[in-house]
């Protein structure tokens, strides 16, 4: 059995194909979403988390604009 079938039977297995079609993935996407937005914000990598990271670089960019006027 290869490991494209494999995927296919997982995939059949997810019930509301012939109701929802592709769509019955959307609350696994909204799950996922949720899960990394949390890991973004509360685990920090090395001594930052991202939006650590994300805060800074904005605020460099506004004083570097600031600076050019």
């Amino acid at each position: 059995m290869s490991a494209s079938s494999k995927i296919t039977q997982l995939i059949n297995k997810v019930p509301g194909k012939k109701r929802f079609g592709v769509y019955r993935f959307l609350p696994f996407y909204f799950i996922l979403g949720g899960a990394m937005e949390w890991f973004m914000i509360n685990v920090p990598v090395g001594n930052q988390t991202f939006y650590d990271v994300y805060r800074r670089k904005e605020a460099e960019k506004y004083y570097q604009k600031l600076e050019e006027k």
